[in-house]
């Protein structure tokens, strides 16, 4: 019995001894859990710039604590078969890395972190240079997440220095911005050195949106720090010109100006001199801003960095101004590009003595200025401000300025590329009122702009005014005029500047006259073309010849208007053109359609006669071609002429033309098989015996 109570009471003791044990384990885990959540290190927790990534693909590893011993033992025999694993592991992630198995690598690389060891240094560079190649947003995604855990593992031992710069490229390329720049910022921290084209691209882009602009600039200034700190070690990092007005690009996006002007004093320190763009972004963002007495300012200032005003300044300038509603200033400032563009001009040809120095277009108002100043005017303004601006432009070019160059050229050239067509017209118009020199080029493409929107109204009228201002169009642009008018079958019109043409006197009528011609063939408006042809055929220049008149015979012949025909032959003849074999097919083609053979017959008697009448006086008479003879004895056997069909077979014997005879055969027993000879002969023996002849030619039996 005592025994019994010593093994109880030990029993009891033991167990109060484990229970307390347990208390203890599972209190230290609790208070180490607590230690972790408040000193964890990079991989338990997501950094923001970093959130897209969720969930994170290295996320920490949570090592719950063990209930009892058994599971710390296993645990331990666990670790032990990884640690065994991980030689394989990285022989997977090179195998898949050989077979571009890029999925399987990635689980391979994630399993090696797990047990917290990295692949090899061939081996990560290879990763991340294959997962950014694979050109596809999870591969640039893991790729870009491999690239920071290794930065702030092993910046400078498992990285190669052309890897990242390489990632960074690829991202920039596929417009991922804020990896991109948080790339540039962990490269930046962990010692490494972006090149100047690498960084500055970002930079650029960011500058433009309104969200990523402070943060371009905070890279920006953190380059600038390092520069100065490491002098000549990052040369090739150091910003240049291009960089500043990146950054100065990105102070006019979110609106800074004390920043903007931090920067122009910070690149002198630099070695950098700011150029037109840098000041012209300064003076956009002070007119954003609304201080224009700043913006009045910037001359001094270009001087005091001595920065001469170049087109991007000027064009900068000007959209400041109009931004501001400030329409005055804005066309003074044109005009004084205008003044010193001249004047250098000027300069240059008296101390040359060559009058055909050029004008130096980096000073010269451009069609973008122009284009601003155009827009300021037509909103803020009217048509006659505008045409008392290029009056005073007029007065500054003088001789100096190529007609085609002048300001007024500029801005109806604006005109036309904004498409206000209207505008550029008036304007115009406001300007030959005022008695300004324009020249030919600025109305030809006026005329061009009208042409390409089938205006045809418009550029009849402005050809006219062309006409009135005492110019001369070349030929090439009234065939694109009339061609346009024909396309719109806008004939009056096409007429109309034919005329002008004429009376223009243009050396070269031809295309214009053919292009009417054709035109009109195709439209089938035969008339039309007999009365063009009536008007031009005296003109030696248009060069009418049969083949015109027989274009129009054979057109009246295809709408079956054979009276017309017939009197566009005889108008034909009377202007001493010869008809020739073509004119005449035409004509019998028409009346067999028609089944007029009688007027067949008497054409047949007439092209006789004027063959005969041909051969007496000497000359070319007409020539027979087998079609001809054809149409003609067809249309004759159809008729039941036989005495005249019988003189085309003598003709056709003579001229050694061989003809289907079983086609007349068919044509014969089809038309006229019923025909009963010995009635005819008591009427007509001369008929009879024409048709025995005939039907003896063609093989059939009487």
């Amino acid at each position: 019995m005592r025994e019994r109570l010593v093994q109880v009471c030990r029993s009891l003791l033991l167990s109060n001894y484990k229970s307390s044990i347990l208390w203890a384990w599972q209190n230290a885990s609790a208070l180490a859990n607590r230690r972790s959540c408040l000193c964890s290190d990079s991989n338990a927790k997501i950094p923001f710039t970093y959130s897209f990534l969720q969930p994170n693909v290295f996320a920490a590893v949570t090592h719950p604590p063990p209930p009892n011993l058994s599971v710390s033992l296993s645990a331990k025999n666990e670790q032990s078969e990884n640690k065994v694993d991980i030689s394989v592991l990285e022989e997977d992630l090179e195998i898949a890395l050989d077979e571009n198995r890029l999925n399987d690598a990635w689980k391979a690389f994630k399993l090696m972190r797990n047990n917290g060891v990295f692949p090899s240094k061939i081996s990560i560079n290879r990763l991340v240079k294959e997962l950014a190649s694979a050109n596809d947003l999870p591969g640039l995604k893991r790729a870009f997440a491999t690239a920071i855990l290794v930065l702030e593992k092993h910046p400078h031992s498992m990285l190669d220095m052309e890897s990242i710069p390489n990632l960074v490229s690829i991202l920039e390329r596929a417009k991922m911005l804020a990896p991109t720049s948080s790339l540039i910022r962990a490269m930046l921290k962990n010692g490494f050195r972006p090149h100047l084209n690498q960084w500055s691209r970002v930079v650029e882009q960011m500058s433009k949106i309104e969200t990523a602009a402070p943060l371009a600039l905070e890279i920006f200034w953190e380059i600038c720090h390092l520069v100065r700190k490491e002098g000549a070690l990052v040369d090739q990092m150091k910003p240049d010109t291009a960089a500043f007005n990146a950054a100065l690009n990105a102070c006019l996006t979110f609106g800074s100006v004390v920043k903007a002007e931090g920067l122009l004093k910070t690149m002198p320190v630099l070695g950098l001199t700011g150029d037109g763009r840098s000041f012209g972004i300064i003076a956009q963002l002070y007119a954003k801003k609304g201080l224009k007495e700043k913006i009045e300012r910037l001359d001094k200032v270009m001087n005091q960095y001595k920065v001469s005003p170049d087109q991007q300044f000027y064009s900068s300038l000007v959209s400041a101004y109009l931004g501001l509603g400030d329409l005055e200033s804005a066309s003074e400032n044109v005009l004084l590009m205008l003044k010193r563009a001249c004047s250098s001009v000027g300069r240059a040809r008296f101390e040359s003595g060559d009058e055909c120095s050029e004008l130096n277009t980096n000073v010269f108002p451009d069609e973008q200025i122009y284009c601003l100043l155009v827009k300021g005017y037509l909103e803020l303004g009217t048509v006659k401000d505008l045409a008392r601006f290029l009056i005073k432009a007029q007065d500054i070019e003088e001789q100096l300025v190529a007609l085609d160059q002048t300001a007024c050229a500029g801005i109806i050239h604006a005109c036309i590329n904004l498409g206000w067509l209207e505008k550029a017209h008036s304007i115009l118009d406001e300007m030959i009122a005022h008695g300004t020199r324009i020249g030919i080029g600025v109305f030809s493409s006026l005329l061009k702009a009208y042409c390409k929107d089938q205006r045809t109204a418009e550029a009849t009228q402005l050809v006219s005014n062309i006409n009135m201002a005492g110019l001369e169009l070349d030929a090439g642009s009234y065939d694109t005029v009339i061609d346009v008018c024909m396309t719109a079958q806008d004939f009056k019109a096409a007429f109309g500047l034919f005329r002008e043409m004429r009376e223009a006197g243009v050396g070269s009528l031809k295309t214009s006259y053919l292009t009417i011609m054709t035109g009109l063939t195709e439209n089938h408006r035969p008339e039309l073309m007999a009365a063009f042809l009536d008007e031009v055929v005296v003109d030696p220049r248009v060069g009418v010849g049969v083949h015109d008149w027989n274009s129009i015979i054979h057109s009246f012949c295809k709408l079956g208007r054979l009276e017309d025909a017939r009197r566009t032959f005889k108008r034909m003849a009377f202007l001493r053109f010869e008809p020739n074999a073509q004119s005449y097919l035409s004509l019998v083609n028409g009346y067999c359609a028609a089944e007029k053979y009688f007027s067949v017959l008497l054409l047949w008697a007439e092209m006789k006669k004027r063959m005969a009448h041909a051969q007496e006086r000497g000359i070319e008479a007409l020539t027979l071609n087998r079609d001809l003879i054809d149409a003609f004895l067809l249309a004759l056997v159809k008729g039941g002429f036989f005495d005249a069909a019988m003189e085309v077979v003598e003709k056709m014997q003579e001229l050694k033309i061989f003809v289907d005879k079983w086609r007349y055969k068919h044509v014969y027993l089809e038309t006229h098989k019923k025909l009963k000879l010995a009635r005819l002969k008591k009427k007509s023996f001369q008929k009879v015996q024409a048709i025995i002849a005939f039907k003896n030619w063609v093989g059939l039996s009487t």
